[in-house]
């Protein structure tokens, strides 16, 4: 677990919209999108500014890494 600041987001034009961990200008790293590779039914998943179902971003530095997931929404029809 990373203690301190927390993180600060944007929605990154380099990861076609998708939220991402805003990164220091001159730090050596890689950040990515993980494209989800299991079945998408009925479920609420992010998409990235392709249509393509992403589960989560990936910032790779020398020192290690962080990782952004994106869970899936379910939905449940109930009697009232």
């Amino acid at each position: 677990m990373t203690h301190g600041e927390p993180n600060r987001f944007h929605n990154c034009p380099g990861l076609k919209g998708l939220t991402a961990p805003l990164v220091l200008d001159g730090t050596r790293c890689k950040v990515e999108a993980v494209e989800r590779e299991d079945y998408v039914g009925d479920e609420d998943v992010r998409l990235d500014g392709e249509g393509r179902p992403v589960i989560s971003v990936v910032t790779t530095r020398d020192e290690g890494q962080d990782c952004v997931a994106f869970a899936a929404t379910a939905h449940a029809k109930g009697d009232e």
